[in-house]
């Protein structure tokens, strides 16, 4: 069983530690099994490719590569901060993450 994890695809993200502290990108995709994500001009790398049909000159591409969801925060979508998330049942009886600063839900 994976633990539930605080960050969604699509979410808008801001990075609070390691060489790209301070920057803010959306995620592109999570992987529950190692608890990472892959955040949009986050993390690149240089990855050396043959010639193929994605890329038929080969040579070096630069790619984003996974960073762990603990580095990661999610943004409060009203004042656009870092903040910390909750998750708490809404009047239709379902369970929504909300932003623990301002308390508004997350979409």
């Amino acid at each position: 069983m994976h633990k539930k994890l605080h960050i969604k695809k699509g979410d808008t993200v801001y990075v609070n530690t390691g060489e790209y502290k301070g920057q803010k990108g959306r995620v592109l995709e999570v992987l529950k099994n190692s608890e990472r994500a892959i955040v949009e001009g986050i993390n690149l790398v240089s990855k050396h490719t043959k010639p193929n049909a994605k890329a038929p000159q080969g040579g070096i591409i630069k790619k984003e590569a996974t960073i762990h969801i603990s580095n990661l925060m999610l943004l409060d979508p009203s004042s656009g901060k870092p903040a910390r998330i909750g998750r708490k049942l809404n009047k239709d009886n379902k369970l929504v993450r909300y932003s623990k600063k301002s308390g508004e839900e997350i979409k």
